[in-house]
Order: C-alpha cells, then structure tokens, then sequence
C-alpha cells in the first residue's frame, strides 16, 4: 500500500478568490499570494493519486490565524474525508497561540478528522508552550501531530520557519509521550539520535516526512535517517502540490539512496498504516 502523508487541499473559494483569504494572513499570503502557487481540492489531490498510484493521502490544512479561515478548511477536510473515506485521512490545522485553538482542534477530531496538522509557526521559533494543549490532546485522543520544521541553516524560501532545534528538542523532550511528526526531514534532529545519551530515547515517538525533501537533501539523507532513527521512522510525505509522489520515488529508489526493497515498502506506506489506519 502506497501513502503519502503530506498534501494540501483547500476548499475551493480559496482557489478562486485566494487574495481575500491572503488579507490578515501574512504565512498564506508569504506561501500563496503568487498566482502559480499550486493548490489543489480534493477532486484533484484524488487525480493525481490515481495517476501515482496512490492508495492513501493524509489532507492537511494550514495554520490560519483567523478562526472563521480554520473552520471553513477543517469544515472542508471533515467532507473531503466523509467523500473519499478509502482514499483520504484529514488532518485538521489550527495556530497554538489563537485562544481558540483546543477548542477548534477538539470539534475537528469529533467531526471525523484523523490528527491535527500542519501545525506550523512560519514567522517564529517554536512556540512550545502554546503547542502544550494540542500536545495533551493529541495524546488522549491517540492521535498525531504533523510539525512544521525546516533546517535552520541554508538557502531561504517561502515557508521557512526561524526555527531552532533547541526549541524542537524542549517540545520533544516535554510531550515525548505524544505521537509527532515532524515535516520536512525533522529539521535534521534525526542526526543527533547518534549521540550516546538521551536523545534517541526522547525520539521514541518522533516520525519524519520526506516533504520537500528533493529541494533540500541528497538522496542519502535517507538512508540516513533510516539508519539513526530506525527504519519504522520515515514516511513519505510528498507535500502535493508542489510535487508528485513520482519524484520521490526516483529518489528514494536512487542508487545514493541506499535503501533496501523492504525499507522502501516501509517508507512507502507500511510505517504511516501503523500511526493511521
């Protein structure tokens, strides 16, 4: 089975009229407000899983600062789900620091929705406090959080965070009990769980996605991470629109890849059945 763990979908007055969701929205506006950005409804995330061929597609929705913005796009995942219940698993988005937050997390996940994310903070470090009631809640519920995390170091582009890893670790190390998923290779916190003390057992429940990650690594950073994670560890996350899951299968079956027929089959589709069926 193949699933991909990261896309975006959006209901489709924000495709048509994206400039009056940009107002007051600065991280939709920074990521969007160009007219070629990509976006996609669920009609044509579920196309282009049939061309791929796709089994299973997490939907993710976008940490909006405006409450009416987050539940029309939960709104819209809960019915893209409640459409294509074998092809889509929704994951609901709202921004920590927004007093609304928990609450709009916890209709969401009673509307039908499979975890919480992409929580993301794009104009600050991580904000661990604040991500503490979706931490707790993510636990009871037995439920995921996708992470927003980018490598502090290196080239700039929309969407990267000023993000820290000492920030990353404080959230790891606090909510090491709730399941985490941390978008984007983990920021490149997966090195570290080589270090002889500490960090490998605060990253038992700590998965990355391989969104974005044809931009950002070699292919061997793969393998790597396989390697100092484990190999149930690694999911492959595509970030549809901005690429197709073909793209990361070229790369994670390059030869620099390394990678092992059965870790594939992990990555693939194995490692994300076990966090949501």
């Amino acid at each position: 089975m193949i699933i991909d763990v990261h896309t975006h979908i959006f209901p489709p007055e924000m495709l048509s009229d994206r400039a009056r969701f940009c107002e007051g929205e600065p991280a939709f506006a920074a990521i969007y407000a160009d007219p070629t950005a990509p976006m996609v409804t669920a009609e044509g995330l579920v196309e282009a899983m049939d061309l791929d061929q796709v089994d299973v597609s997490w939907a993710v929705g976008f940490p909006w600062l405006k409450e009416e913005n987050a539940r029309l796009h939960n709104d819209y995942l809960m019915d893209a789900v409640a459409r294509f219940p074998q092809r889509l698993r929704g994951l609901a988005a709202v921004h920590p620091p927004q007093g609304w937050a928990r609450r709009e997390a916890e209709r969401a996940l009673a509307g039908g929705l499979h975890g919480l994310g992409e929580v993301a903070f794009y104009d600050s470090d991580l904000d661990v406090a604040s991500l503490a009631p979706l931490c707790r809640l993510s636990y009871e519920a037995d439920r995921p959080i996708l992470l927003h995390t980018n490598e502090p170091v290196g080239h700039q582009y929309p969407g990267k965070a000023p993000m820290t890893l000492v920030a990353l670790y404080k959230l790891v190390t606090e909510h090491c009990h709730t399941k985490l998923i941390l978008a984007h290779m983990g920021a490149g916190l997966f090195f570290y769980a080589c270090l002889k003390r500490e960090v490998s057992q605060a990253l038992a429940n700590v998965w990355l996605d391989t969104a974005a990650a044809p931009f950002l690594y070699r292919p061997r950073a793969y393998a790597l991470a396989l390697e100092l994670m484990g190999d149930d560890k690694v999911l492959m996350g595509s970030d549809y629109p901005l690429l197709p899951v073909s793209r990361y299968r070229r790369e994670l079956s390059d030869p620099s890849a390394g990678l092992s027929a059965r870790q594939m089959e992990m990555v693939m589709g194995r490692n994300a059945a076990y966090l949501i069926s």
